[in-house]
């Protein structure tokens, strides 16, 4: 019992240690400037469905990452959710397609993609104006641009 106790500690460290450099994330702008971000991820179907609800704060260097393995048209809205929030939509490539900027708390207005994207990234709202991040620029992460998991078929 020890061994497979030891074993399953053993499965699980690992798996956490593997995704430690998928939790940062950096912003690199056209005009050259690198913004970098600690992220939360939200995989899970149960995640993606909370996000950043009921969060009464979000520090200006903290996000969370909504990936999908395949490209599809995201919608966000704001149930729930106290704090205003830039969404920033994210290509298979890393490139940003759309931002929606300072979403309205506790609305029920929906944010959509525009276009098939593989991630969304949740910041704190009004950051991406006062970084002078826009659409264009590129998020680069693990999952996106050569050799990372997202596609678009």
């Amino acid at each position: 019992m020890r061994l497979l106790r030891a074993a399953l500690a053993l499965l699980f460290l690992s798996a956490v240690c593997a995704r430690a450099d998928e939790r940062e994330l950096t912003i690199e702008t056209k005009g050259g400037a690198i913004h970098r971000f600690t992220v939360e991820l939200a995989l899970t179907p149960e995640e993606m469905q909370k996000g950043l609800m009921y969060r009464t704060e979000l520090e200006a260097d903290r996000g969370m990452l909504f990936f999908y393995p395949v490209c599809t048209p995201a919608s966000f809205w704001m149930m729930n959710t106290l704090i205003p929030l830039d969404m920033i939509f994210i290509g298979a490539d890393g490139r940003i397609v759309r931002i929606a900027q300072m979403t309205e708390p506790e609305s029920l207005e929906i944010h959509e993609s525009g276009e098939p994207v593989n991630g969304v990234l949740e910041v704190r709202g009004g950051l991406t104006e006062r970084l002078g991040v826009g659409k264009g620029d590129f998020v680069r992460h693990p999952w996106f641009g050569a050799g990372g998991e997202a596609r678009c078929d």
